[in-house]
């Protein structure tokens, strides 16, 4: 028994011994493994090739605006003739009751010469007058601080365009100067036999202090010899002056100006002035605040004038009486006057909203003998509907007018519309952008500057014009023949 005991004893020493020396020689075997594992996953990351990022996307360089190519009508002509049944296609449907003529126009479209380098555009912004059997108008380059503004006579019978004012040519200011890149006025002729007319800026940013900015001027040209002169020296102080018209019976040179320096988050009466300047004897009769910002109605018969101070929008009428200059007297009605009509035989003037900001632009009659108004309907025949110049034939019958001043005329086809004043209804005469954009590549897409010839049977034009790139980036000249057909009673 006690053998037994003792070897049993023996046995598990041994096997405790056996035991032991696995666990001895299994722990110091851990750290070797634990290296040799470090080593192999060190050796596995220096193998590993590392995860690239990926690259930000990288925009485009936005391409360079093509070099500036001198417009020109295409095979070195002077002048397009065109007709044809492409000017009576609309370009869309057209609203109840508006009609298209039956018979095309012809139109002949120049080119103003002079526009050989690029202009910020190169575009129309005031409204011209038919005199002495010519069509005067005017456009700018729109450059600032430094631009020009030119002034064109065109003969009908010599079917030629003869420059006759260049106003930084003129104005001779040292680089770095203001000198004005608009004539955003009227051109009117007096009987003295000189057109006058004002300036305007290129850019609201150069007319301060920093570039010597003194205000713009009213001045006059004699178109026989061109030769241009100052009649007035900013006189409205440090204000541009972009509307304006002439009273030639009086001698009255009526404007209503900018300030060249505003403040857009707290407007001012102050910043538009209306301003009245006796042409003859050079003096002022009258200037103060809350002037017409666009539009300016005179009537011949009375000499007095009527706008909206202060805006394009609906507003009340106020009344200036050069007899008794004095600071204008409302006349107890409100309407809406962007641009408007000579006073007609029968005492009216036409008008018409702006359609820059009113969804549906009316035209309005205004009676100059009660000082009355009334709505005659919606003056856009499509959706684009900004007028800025407006024209009455010499029987007071029809009126003409083209939407889309400012450009996209061509989204309705830049139409030529005659309004009937007897019946109230729209007729066009013409839709000019298809046609000239189709054959030659060039369209009219908008215009400050429609006139009448003193027979009322050519619409002459002034058109900021397209050729595909972004905007219109030049100007032409229109002459557009209405035929007799379509002006009869």
């Amino acid at each position: 028994m006690r053998t037994f005991w003792r070897n049993l004893i023996a046995g598990a020493t041994a096997t405790a011994l056996v035991v032991g020396l696995s666990v001895s020689m299994n722990s110091a075997a851990e750290p070797k493994k634990a290296a040799a594992t470090a080593k192999v996953e060190v050796k596995a990351k220096a193998d590993a090739k590392p995860i690239a990022k990926k690259a930000p996307a990288v925009k485009p360089a936005k391409a360079p605006p093509p070099p500036w190519v001198e417009p020109k009508l295409p095979g070195g002509k002077e002048i397009l003739t065109e007709t044809g049944a492409d000017f009576l296609k609309p370009v869309g449907e057209l609203p109840a009751g508006v009609t298209v003529a039956k018979t095309a126009p012809t139109v002949e479209l120049l080119m103003y010469p002079g526009q050989t380098y690029e202009g910020k555009p190169w575009s129309n912004w005031g409204d011209g007058c038919f005199a002495n059997g010519k069509f005067y108008s005017a456009f700018g380059d729109h450059l600032s601080p430094q631009g020009t503004g030119r002034v064109f006579e065109y003969d009908p019978a010599t079917k030629k365009l003869r420059q006759i004012v260049d106003l930084k040519s003129f104005y001779k200011r040292p680089e770095g100067t203001y000198s004005p890149a608009k004539i955003h006025s009227r051109l009117d002729m007096a009987p003295d036999g000189y057109l006058y007319f004002s300036t305007h800026r290129g850019s609201p940013s150069t007319t301060n202090d920093t570039y010597h900015y003194m205000g713009d001027d009213i001045l006059r040209v004699d178109p026989k010899t061109a030769k241009v002169e100052v009649v007035a020296v900013a006189p409205a102080g440090k204000h541009c002056i972009p509307t304006s018209v002439v009273d030639p019976e009086r001698m009255i040179f009526y404007g209503g100006t900018a300030a060249g320096v505003t403040d857009k988050k707290n407007p001012s009466a102050s910043d538009v002035k209306f301003l009245a300047y006796d042409l003859k004897n050079k003096k002022t009769l009258y200037v103060g605040d809350a002037g017409p910002p666009r539009c300016i109605i005179w009537a011949k018969s009375t000499g007095k004038v009527y706008f909206v101070p202060g805006t394009q929008g609906q507003g009340e009428v106020v009344r200036f009486d050069p007899a008794n200059p004095g600071t204008p007297t409302p006349i107890g009605i409100e309407f809406a006057a962007r641009t408007c009509t000579f006073e007609t035989p029968q005492g009216k003037i036409y008008c018409v909203a702006s359609g820059q900001n009113d969804p549906d632009p009316n035209i309005y009659e205004f009676d100059v003998k009660t000082e009355k108004v009334k709505s005659l309907g919606a003056a856009a025949i499509g959706g684009v509907k900004y007028i800025a110049s407006m024209d009455a034939d010499p029987t007071g019958r029809y009126v003409y007018y083209i939407p889309g001043a400012h450009g996209h005329a061509d989204r309705d086809g830049t139409p030529v519309i005659q309004f009937d004043t007897k019946t109230n209804t729209k007729k066009v005469i013409a839709f000019l952008s298809e046609h000239f954009r189709t054959k030659y590549g060039m369209w009219p897409d908008g215009t400050y500057c429609t006139v009448l010839s003193d027979d009322g049977s050519t619409l002459y034009a002034c058109f900021n014009t397209q050729r595909g790139t972004k905007n219109w980036d030049h100007c032409t000249m229109a002459a557009i023949h209405i035929p007799e057909s379509e002006r009869q009673p």
